[in-house]
């Protein structure tokens, strides 16, 4: 982690951003040694402008290949610049593949990880059989059976609430209890692709991939939802063997009760496919 030289002051100002990335070529949000992440990208570009080591918070950490339509992080900035004019700035000198899409001032006290309510991931499956290159980054090309939304959206619903979800909750994962609470699921159809969408308070390590992989079963009818609600209930976790891929999943929105940006630079800015 880095070591900030310079400590905001009660001249400081916080703020806030908008982020959209391709994970494709990133390791992930969380900066690391020796790797390329979000998170790092963005500190160094925020460092270059202030000629001192800044720590960027993000709203959560997408691992590495999952994208992000709209992921939140702030920074404390102590200087002349207007808030949103970081937007711009920063943009100059991101590397392809990462763009923030708004910036502007928040509270002293706004937190983008510790102030958030909700954080909804999409997670979309692209089921013709003929391959498509401008869809093959961010979604999962599945034809090898046909999925039925209703199975899935049937297998959905049982999560909805506070559970423990200890089965889809990857090894490796730092937190302490693994207990969620979901507060919509969505399973629908749009011509060749379909989509699966969960919002909640937070999400475990690894979850909506190990979700995914599961429903996927459920989808083609190997596993029946009733089979799928016992997996999760029972902690199953030895039972759940297969996490989807990551270029499939995005980060699609993070929710705030009090949140400075217009709503359509943030709310649904991750565009849906729609061919025969």
């Amino acid at each position: 982690m880095a070591v900030v030289c310079q400590s905001p002051g009660n001249s400081s100002t916080r703020i806030a951003l908008v982020i959209q990335y391709l994970g494709t070529n990133f390791h992930g949000w969380q900066k690391q040694p020796n790797i390329i992440s979000i998170q790092g990208c963005i500190e160094k570009a925020i460092s270059e402008v202030v000629g001192h080591p800044v720590l960027v918070y993000g709203a959560g950490r997408t691992d590495s290949g999952v994208h992000a339509a709209a992921q939140v992080a702030h920074f404390e900035y102590e200087g002349s610049i207007p808030a949103y004019k970081w937007a711009k700035i920063i943009n100059a000198r991101l590397p392809e593949g990462i763009l923030i899409r708004a910036s502007a001032q928040v509270k002293g006290n706004w937190h983008a990880r510790f102030s958030a309510v909700w954080r909804r991931y999409r997670y979309t499956i692209y089921t013709d059989e003929q391959p498509n290159i401008f869809v093959s980054q961010t979604c999962w090309h599945y034809y090898q059976s046909v999925l039925q939304e209703s199975l899935i959206q049937q297998a959905l619903y049982p999560l909805i609430g506070e559970h423990d979800l200890s089965a889809f909750k990857r090894t490796g994962s730092d937190r302490a209890d693994a207990r969620v609470e979901v507060q919509t699921v969505q399973c629908y159809r749009q011509g060749a692709f379909l989509y699966l969408e969960i919002q909640a308070n937070g999400f475990l390590y690894g979850m909506v991939r190990l979700l995914v992989g599961m429903l996927v079963e459920v989808g083609i009818g190997k596993r029946s939802p009733e089979s799928f609600t016992e997996i999760w209930q029972n902690q199953r976790r030895d039972l759940v063997k297969y996490s989807a891929p990551a270029k499939g999943l995005c980060l699609l929105r993070v929710g705030y009760p009090e949140f400075p940006f217009a709503k359509h630079l943030w709310f649904d800015t991750q565009p849906n496919f729609l061919l025969a």
